[in-house]
């Protein structure tokens, strides 16, 4: 071989191995998930479940006050409608009696920490313990096990998600927030949700929030022409899936 085909040989060779590590390392920071390969799915919460069914899925994040959450309940049960309650332990604390009103009236109950603290800034034990203890405060009073955990402020790592695993739960986020936490309207509220509402949504509502009552009334009337509402235990899938880069839980296959 001459000199100078040699040295184009080896720069090829160079260059493509610079371009298989990179498309390896992107493999990696980003989770993607290739097909045929034996790479598990992607290191993300469940934001939106893919369905042929027209079902969705109310859920409540539960850290602050608790005078409007018999309310929430009540117009869930006039409609018939059963949803799903991500509590934070230290609310847990001086509210038993309503965490037991709760699972008695048939909605799930998911864990969503102690302390509702961002987990991407504690280290892995305060994780950790974020977790296990409010695991711990509601299967005391339910005497079940929550198998559903929301990080607070949605926020999440590839360490947090990790743990999540470890201690065997499903990472579970939305796709749809109302921001009724933003407070400027029914309205608003009402138009974001059925705008943006889709067969597999999982839709964000909190219960600390001012006119829930009348949001909540237009919002499940409507939704209800179109979808059954069922909580997330009714909408995920337990096993045989995959969840592509936009959090987007499917059946493989």
């Amino acid at each position: 071989m001459k000199k100078g085909q040699h040295k184009i040989k080896v720069f090829l060779s160079s260059v493509m191995f610079f371009i298989c590590t990179l498309v390896a390392s992107f493999g990696v920071i980003y989770g993607v998930r290739y097909i045929g390969s034996n790479m598990g799915p992607k290191e993300i919460p469940i934001n939106k479940v893919e369905t042929k069914e027209n079902k969705v899925s109310l859920t409540f994040d539960i850290a602050g006050g608790s005078s409007n959450i018999y309310d929430i309940l009540d117009i869930l049960d006039k409609y018939n409608v059963k949803a799903s309650f991500f509590l934070v332990g230290n609310w847990v604390d001086n509210n038993e009696e309503i965490v037991k009103e709760i699972k008695e009236r048939g909605h799930d109950i998911g864990n969503h920490s102690n302390s509702h603290a961002n987990m991407t800034e504690l280290n892995e034990k305060d994780m950790e313990q974020e977790i296990v203890t409010t695991s711990k405060k509601i299967e005391s009073i339910t005497g079940e096990k929550t198998t559903m955990y929301r990080p607070p402020f949605g926020e999440f790592d590839k360490n947090s998600f990790e743990i999540c695993q470890e201690l065997g739960y499903k990472a579970v986020k939305w796709d749809v927030d109302s921001q009724d936490w933003k407070e400027i309207g029914v309205n608003h509220v009402v138009e974001n949700v059925l705008k943006n509402t889709k067969s597999g949504t999982i839709i964000l509502f909190h219960g600390d929030i001012n006119y829930n009552e009348q949001y909540l009334n237009l919002i499940i009337k409507k939704l209800k022409e179109k979808y059954d509402l069922v909580p997330l235990s009714d909408l995920i899938y337990d096993d045989g899936y995959e969840i592509d880069s936009n959090g987007v839980q499917k059946l493989k296959g």
